[in-house]
C-alpha cells in the first residue's frame, strides 16, 4: 500500500511525530523534512492534514511559539515576520500571533530594542560612526527606524550606575 513502511522504513506519520516531539514545526517545514526522507508528496499532504485535524500540528501554535522564542533572543518584529513567512506561515496567522503577544505584554518592541542595545553597548556613542554602528546592530536584529531611534535615545535612561 502507498505510504506504508516496508521493513525498517518509517511512515511519514512516525517521522512527523518524531519531529514534533522535539519542537513545534510549521506545515511547510514538516513537508520539506518528510520529502527529504523520501516520502511521496501525496502521502505527506494526507499525513499533515490528519495531524492538523488531530491538533498535533498547528501553524498558529508554531507562530506563537516561534515569536516567543525570538523575542527572548532579542530579535525585532521585522526579522521575526520575515522568518515566519519563509517558514510558510500565512500573514493572518502572523498578525494574530503578534496581536496576542502584545496583549500578553510580550511585544514591547521599543523596550526590547533598548534592552538589547544597552546590553551590547555602554552608551549611545560619541561619533556619528559609533552611532551608525549601533543603528546597524538594531536594524540587523529586525527593529524598524522608529524603534532604533527610540532605543538610541532611551536605552541608557534607567541604567543602574546612573
Amino acid at each position: 500500500m502507498l505510504g506504508q513502511p516496508s521493513g525498517n522504513e518509517s511512515s511519514p506519520r512516525d517521522d512527523a511525530i518524531r519531529l514534533l516531539a522535539r519542537r513545534e514545526h510549521s506545515r511547510r517545514e514538516l513537508a520539506e523534512r518528510l520529502a527529504a526522507k523520501g516520502h511521496a508528496h501525496e502521502v505527506i499532504a494526507e499525513c499533515l492534514d490528519a495531524l492538523a485535524e488531530q491538533g498535533l500540528q498547528s501553524d498558529a501554535r508554531f507562530a506563537e511559539s516561534f515569536l516567543r522564542s525570538r523575542i527572548q533572543r532579542g530579535q525585532g518584529p521585522m526579522k521575526i515576520r520575515g522568518e515566519l513567512e519563509r517558514r510558510g506561515i500565512e500573514r493572518e496567522l502572523i498578525g494574530t500571533a503578534f496581536a496576542e503577544s502584545e496583549q500578553a505584554g510580550e511585544g514591547d518592541w521599543f523596550a526590547l530594542a533598548g534592552e538589547i542595545l544597552a546590553r551590547r553597548f555602554t552608551g549611545p556613542g560619541e561619533s556619528p560612526r559609533e552611532r551608525a554602528r549601533r543603528e546597524r546592530f538594531l536594524a540587523s536584529r529586525g527593529f524598524d527606524f522608529d524603534q532604533v531611534r527610540h532605543a538610541l535615545a532611551h536605552a541608557w535612561d534607567s541604567a543602574p550606575d546612573q
